[in-house]
């Protein structure tokens, strides 16, 4: 219980750890396990109109001493920036889908820009009670849209269409928003961890 209102209270693990009197390596293990306790049980579907959306964070190898032999690239200090422009595989893909009720899936579907094949890993066994799908004017869900038969609704940001009479992304780009700002407080999350936090 100390432990839970530890995290309740956003303590970083160092904190916590002297706090305790553990190990940092506990803290860690402790946060995980708690992480892994709180996963849900997998929902059937999505019912209704399901707005889908991708969040792009860096790749984080944190944690490994050895990262110029993971590639090319010089290791990051926190709050580091890619040394791509745009959306590259330096990035990782976090699909997130909702339908209007309580339903969200949020996933790592992969890295750089998501394709339909990864849209369909992520979201696809989910829609089967899916009315429209509402997505930005991303290729790849246009493309998922269309080689499914399902009804799609393109919301273009760059032309102005935020909202069509019902049909929006309002639901989940507000999930970003909330998930960009509980997420930034563990300060750095290694990428192989991430979908331990989207549950």
């Amino acid at each position: 219980m100390p432990y839970l209102e530890c995290m309740v209270q956003d303590m970083p693990l160092r904190k916590i750890a002297e706090q305790l009197n553990i190990h940092i390596s506990t803290a860690f293990y402790w946060r995980h396990k708690i992480l892994m306790s709180l996963m849900r049980e997998p929902m059937d579907s999505l019912k209704g109109i399901v707005e889908a959306d991708e969040l792009y964070i860096l790749e984080s190898n944190k944690g490994k001493n050895q990262v110029k032999k993971l590639g090319s690239r010089k290791a990051r200090k926190r709050g580091g920036v890619s040394q791509f422009r745009g959306i590259s595989r330096e990035q990782v893909c976090i699909l997130f889908a909702a339908d209007r009720k309580v339903g969200v899936i949020a996933q790592m579907a992969g890295f750089g820009r998501v394709n339909s094949v990864e849209i369909e890993g992520v979201i696809g066994e989910y829609l089967k009670d899916a009315t429209c799908f509402c997505t930005d004017a991303g290729k790849s869900f246009i493309t998922y849209a269309k080689d499914n038969g399902i009804e799609h609704h393109v919301l273009n940001a760059s032309k102005g269409e935020r909202v069509k009479g019902i049909y929006h992304i309002q639901h989940i780009n507000a999930y970003h928003s909330r998930f960009r700002k509980w997420f930034a407080k563990f300060q750095g999350v290694a990428t192989k961890y991430i979908n331990h936090y989207l549950e």
